[in-house]
């Protein structure tokens, strides 16, 4: 265990923090953590990279880190009402489907090889921007209407497209697998007691 991912463990126990905080209407503090959470992120990302430090461990917990904390805060900002819900079912849903494509694909053993796209990117961003934004507004009274609505429509169209984009990309792979051919053997027929009973095998050959 290094200190990288020492940061995103902490990153991860940040989460019912904030969470807690919203729910209580403390918007300010909520704030600051969710600063916070964002600095750690880009800590833990400098030290693994320049100081030798990454490791598998590391790979899967820091974008688990990052979308527990998203996720977590838009389903409390929407059900706060400080997000249209609209949004928040959208955000989710879209991570729902992804992870079920990629999960269906292992369980196929057809796995997807994961690479970050610029729309997904694109996404994320606008996403911590968006939750900022409405903590940042709530917690210190900066009237920020427009502002969040313009974030809203856009991170709506970044969420779709992401989806649409990874969606078309795992369809595409799926699709370079061929069904398996069936051939028929036949075996020669067998007479029972009571007549003829035909008996044939089917075997279907896998080609990649």
């Amino acid at each position: 265990m290094n200190i990288p991912n020492l940061i995103t463990i902490g990153r991860i126990f940040l989460v019912p923090v904030v969470v807690w905080l919203i729910s209580i209407d403390q918007m300010a503090l909520a704030f600051w953590l969710f600063l916070l959470a964002g600095v750690s992120d880009g800590i833990d990302g400098y030290i693994a990279k320049h100081f030798g430090q990454e490791t598998m461990l590391g790979a899967y917990l820091d974008p688990l880190a990052d979308k527990a904390l998203l996720v977590s805060i838009y389903v409390t900002l929407g059900l706060q009402a400080h997000l249209p819900l609209w949004l928040v079912i959208l955000v989710v849903s879209r991570d729902i489907l992804i992870i079920s494509a990629v999960i269906l694909s292992w369980m196929l053993d057809r796995a997807v090889p994961m690479h970050p796209l610029f729309v997904s990117k694109a996404n994320t961003t606008g996403q911590i921007v968006l939750a900022a934004l409405v903590l940042a507004d709530a917690g210190f009274g900066l009237d920020l209407l427009l502002p969040r609505q313009v974030l809203v429509v856009a991170v709506a169209g970044l969420t779709v497209a992401s989806a649409t984009v990874y969606m078309v990309g795992w369809l595409e792979h799926m699709a370079r697998y061929e069904e398996p051919s069936p051939q028929r053997n036949k075996e020669p027929a067998r007479r029972g007691d009571s007549g003829d009973l035909g008996s044939r095998g089917t075997r279907g050959t896998q080609r990649p």
